[in-house]
């Protein structure tokens, strides 16, 4: 990741507020369009640094321990 890339923690507490901001309702269509946009952005950050974080335990892994994904 970037230096500029949020943490994971960072990226979801800010899609936290994004959704609790369209719930509440009251913004404008294109406020809620800017809105949207930033919790896909955000929602994808989160996903790259969950892909990290399983990439780096499946290396971690021995071999021969069975996959518990199915």
């Amino acid at each position: 990741m970037s230096k500029d890339t949020p943490s994971y923690e960072q990226a979801r507490d800010e899609l936290i507020d994004v959704v609790r901001a369209l719930e509440a309702g009251g913004a404008t269509l294109e406020e809620s369009l800017a809105l949207w946009e930033r919790g896909e952005a955000l929602a994808k950050v989160c996903q790259q640094w969950l892909d990290g974080a399983r990439a780096r335990l499946d290396a971690a892994r021995p071999d021969d321990e069975p996959d518990t994904d199915d």
